[in-house]
């Protein structure tokens, strides 16, 4: 299993904020990680995140935007009345964005995808969005995902899944769910902050059946396999 970007890039965050307070007890500096608009760190991050791992996304450019205006307009850098002028505006360019890069936000058949896995793994996300993801009669070599603000569901149950897979997977106050058929086994490696993981996956008692790994970070958040 190789390690993936978002564990990298999540891990070192956590790092970050572990030498900011031993600055603090060593006097070496000033850390206080509650500052004003401290909680749009819940959004700007993960988004950031999802873009380095993922590429360009409007969803996820949506949502580092909103964040970014929500952590200026709680620093005093833009005014509050400004911020609420800026929110048509921003909801005309929401719109148009949607409409031009509208197999983003969703699939062709009204919300549904069926994901086709040849030869490589699938990375999508939801931000401050939901979506469906069936794979039917294709052949599963596992998936990375981000719920943000949102919810994504992953039905496995009519995949072909012949050999041990890894599904990564990322919840920050939104919802993930994962169906998976009955010939698998399931192993959740999982990071919980105000979250978790719910396996109410049967597993296969055949010893030489395929293993689906999950590592996932829960912040807020949660993810249920069923």
């Amino acid at each position: 299993m190789r390690l993936k970007t978002s564990n990298i890039l999540w891990g070192a965050f956590f790092i970050l904020i572990g030498l900011g307070f031993a600055g603090n007890a060593f006097d070496m500096w000033k850390f206080n990680i509650f500052f004003d608009g401290w909680w749009t760190l819940f959004i700007i991050i993960p988004c950031g995140i999802s873009l380095i791992q993922n590429g360009f996304k409007v969803s996820n450019l949506i949502g580092l935007m909103i964040g970014i205006m929500l952590l200026l307009a709680a620093q005093g850098v833009v005014e509050g009345n400004v911020l609420g002028k800026l929110i048509v505006p921003f909801i005309f360019v929401l719109i148009g964005l949607s409409m031009i890069f509208k197999n983003l936000f969703r699939g062709e058949h009204g919300g549904r995808i069926d994901i086709k896995y040849q030869g490589g793994n699938s990375e999508h996300s939801a931000i401050f969005s939901g979506g469906r993801y069936q794979v039917t009669g294709e052949k599963f070599m596992g998936t990375t995902m981000n719920a943000i603000f949102g919810g994504v569901d992953l039905d496995l149950r009519n995949a072909i899944i012949d050999e041990d897979v890894v599904i990564n997977a990322t919840a920050v106050f939104g919802g993930i769910n994962i169906y998976v058929p009955g010939n698998v086994k399931v192993k959740v490696s999982n990071v919980p902050i105000f979250g978790g993981v719910d396996n109410k996956a049967f597993n296969s008692p055949d010893p030489n059946a395929p293993t689906i790994y999950l590592n996932s970070t829960c912040m807020f958040g949660g993810i249920d396999i069923k």
